[in-house]
């Protein structure tokens, strides 16, 4: 199997529409594409899905142990022909300038992947040779098999850079030179990128990518370069599987920011994991013993997730029957009161479920972004006081103090800084903005899995019960 990352030196540079056209192309050659991002990212892997046919799991050097990263790597390119990464930010930058914890480059050493440095040559001649030379000799460790070069004025300028790296870098192939195009850019918004859900690609898109792909980077020196790698697969233990147990899970436009590995490992923990949308269903799929409320942008599809009545009391009446129920930053929102939306002059607030009896605020600037590791503070369906876990906040939006008798779970810390703490608790219900990688910690996954089949045979008891009766 080959292996390849796509890497920048600075964020911007064009990784992502450049990996998707990749994954797209050898996909329509009939190859079977296996996708990743690297870093806590919800909405490239979504484009990845529509480019490659297949989900997209993340790789985090810091919120996953390294043997868990290479396992998730493994599992998931078993049957395929490539395995194509898509990089963070630059290649080298994690969470310090320390070291490249949580990096591109870690991951690339952890999966033996060979890197390929997307760079925008824009006001680049001849310097962009130094700077790839930097790049290239920075960590001997990590392998840069070529560059291609974006957002290129002219053939001239190709030529150029072209020369540049030729003529000083032997090592270093130039795979190909993408010129600026502007039918290629991808609408944004505050957090990135439009989902995919939101901005499903078109195949006027898709058929405009390949083609420029194709005529602008060379398909064959990629593959020829691309290592296999030198990670072997990771045999996967095998357990006996426990009982089946129906968990019901957001999935639609506004929740959809969910780390494929949390479901696989739930699956792997005997869950049947059954997608429903809080935005168009009139209730809870049938025979559910847990609800997993991901995140995503409820606040802006307020006003048709407030007219679903029907919804909002099917879930608050599943919470009040101490039902296991577990949501993260958009999933925790759409639990309280509402959210207040400023549009211009115009402030509206857009009722919700109301477990937690606060109201969210949407806010222009950013309010959180980064990793942050928990800590349970007592036993919850998440698992026993003292498990630790990792995860990712990034919001715009605040909630209004929460009442002391609301519990909190989670004591949260950033490296060394104690943050305070948050995981908010009601009932079998815990809400919060962080969300977790249950890879961190698959005993969360495991636990969350158990307390849902405990509810559904308490369910079946007391139904046998007045049956009976």
């Amino acid at each position: 199997m080959k292996s390849i990352i796509i890497a920048a030196p600075v964020s911007g540079s064009g990784k992502t529409t450049i990996t998707i056209g990749l994954m797209e192309c050898l996909k329509r050659r009939g190859l079977k594409v296996a996708p990743f991002k690297v870093g806590p990212d919800f909405i490239d892997p979504g484009y990845h899905r529509i480019a490659s046919g297949q989900p997209s799991l993340n790789l985090d050097g810091w919120m996953l142990p390294p043997q868990t990263v290479q396992e998730i790597f493994a599992a998931h390119s078993a049957d395929a022909d490539i395995a194509v990464i898509e990089g963070v930010m630059g290649l080298f930058d994690g969470i310090s300038g320390r070291s490249d914890e949580g990096s591109t480059a870690q991951i690339a050493r952890l999966t033996g992947s060979t890197v390929f440095l997307v760079v925008d040559a824009k006001g680049f001649a001849r310097s962009i040779a130094a700077l790839i030379k930097g790049f290239a000799e920075f960590d001997p460790e990590v392998r840069i098999g070529g560059v291609i070069f974006n957002n290129v004025s002219s053939e001239h300028h190709a030529r150029i850079l072209r020369e540049a790296v030729e003529s000083t870098l032997p090592s270093i192939r130039v795979v190909g030179s993408v010129q600026r195009d502007s039918r290629l850019k991808i609408p944004s918004r505050h957090l990135g990128l439009l989902t995919a859900e939101e901005n499903e690609l078109s195949t006027q898109y898709l058929d405009h990518l390949i083609e420029v792909i194709r005529d602008s980077i060379d398909l064959g020196m990629l593959w020829t370069i691309a290592g296999s790698g030198d990670l072997r697969e990771l045999p996967r233990k095998k357990e006996a599987v426990p009982p089946v147990v129906r968990i019901a899970v957001a999935r639609d436009k506004a929740f959809c920011f969910v780390y494929e590995s949390n479901l696989q490992l739930l699956r792997d923990c005997g869950a049947e994991l059954v997608e429903f949308s809080p935005l168009t269903d009139a209730s809870l799929p049938e025979g559910v013993c847990g609800i997993y409320l991901p995140g995503g942008y409820p606040e802006a599809y307020g006003d048709e997730l407030a007219a679903n009545r029907s919804m909002k009391k099917a879930i608050r009446k599943a919470i009040e029957a101490e039902m296991p129920v577990y949501a993260e930053c958009g999933g925790f929102i759409y639990l309280t009161t509402g959210v207040i939306v400023a549009l211009e002059e115009e402030i509206s607030l857009k009722d919700f479920v109301g477990i937690f009896p606060v109201t969210t605020k949407m806010l222009k600037q950013r309010k959180a972004l980064g990793y942050r590791e928990i800590e349970l503070r007592t036993d919850s369906i998440l698992g026993r006081k003292g498990a630790v876990a990792r995860g990712h906040e990034f919001h715009y939006s605040e909630t209004e103090e929460m009442p002391k008798g609301i519990e909190r779970l989670y004591q949260v810390s950033k490296g060394q800084n104690d943050l305070g703490t948050e995981g908010y608790r009601y009932k079998n219900c815990v809400a919060s903005y962080i969300h977790l990688h249950f890879g961190s910690n698959p005993g969360m996954a495991a636990a969350f899995a158990e307390h849902c089949r405990q509810f559904g045979a308490r369910k079946a008891a007391g139904a046998d019960l007045s049956q009976r009766i």
